[in-house]
């Protein structure tokens, strides 16, 4: 049957409990020194017994002292002396900084809207007039600018507008002129015609080609029988039918 598990107490009886430590002291400083020696190890121990508080046991590697490896320890673990203490302390003035900074904007912001004067000296009310006026100054200057900016962009779109209404003018002009154009050439024909001459009438501008005349040309053309009955001639009847055929051809 295996050994049972042993349940580990503070020894009562003080002798035995002080001969415990001894041996056990004594074991554990040498798997140190063995741990060391065969892993080539850097080992510190301190022990301080419960019933002799003031006498301290030590143990360090063979070849290093205790001293060494508890610095390379703190080194490891531990912050610099005071180095929490020096960032603490230029994060706080930092913020003071920040804060007196501010406190100086908004006190600058008050003046310049006349208000919280009253502490002022007249050498600080004098350089808050000259600060004002060289605003006052830039403020100026730039509305010029922006005025003149637009007025510029106006006048652009001035010249813009006058070249299209220029435009337009030479374009009506130009349908003025071909109205005109088409009205003498259609007088002349109804001249023409009425005094019984064939007239050779020849569009000379395309669109004349596209417009609709049909009910103005026969409205104002002479009927067949009309001239029939005035002269009595059967030549000058044809040569009616003729002039009216050719206008009919003509109208699209």
């Amino acid at each position: 049957m295996g050994r049972g598990r042993i349940e580990h107490k503070k020894i009562e009886n003080k002798v035995n409990r002080q001969v415990t430590f001894s041996k056990r002291r004594t074991g554990l400083f040498k798997k140190a020194t063995e741990l060391s020696v065969l892993c080539d190890a850097q080992i510190a121990i301190i022990v301080f017994s419960g019933d002799r508080p003031d006498k301290l046991y030590e143990f360090a590697s063979p070849g290093q002292r205790i001293g060494k490896i508890l610095e390379r320890y703190q080194s490891m673990v531990a912050p610099p002396p005071g180095g929490l203490h020096r960032e603490a302390q230029s994060a706080y003035h930092e913020v003071q900084k920040l804060q007196a900074k501010c406190e100086a904007l908004q006190r600058t912001q008050r003046n310049l809207l006349g208000e919280d004067l009253e502490p002022l000296s007249i050498k600080e009310l004098h350089a808050l007039e000259k600060q004002i006026e060289v605003s006052l100054a830039q403020t100026r200057l730039r509305k010029t600018q922006v005025v003149n900016e637009r007025m510029e962009s106006l006048r652009k779109q001035e010249r813009h507008l006058g070249e299209i209404n220029k435009k337009l003018k030479m374009k009506k002009m130009e349908i003025e002129a071909e109205g005109e154009a088409y009205h003498a050439l259609w007088n002349t024909y109804n001249a023409s015609a009425s005094a019984g001459t064939n007239f050779p009438l020849q569009p000379t501008h395309p669109n004349l080609m596209e417009c609709e005349m049909a009910e103005p040309v026969l409205e104002m053309g002479y009927p067949q029988n009309h001239y029939v009955r005035e002269e009595g001639t059967t030549s000058r009847a044809n040569n009616v039918v003729d002039e009216l055929n050719f206008i009919q051809g003509w109208h699209c």
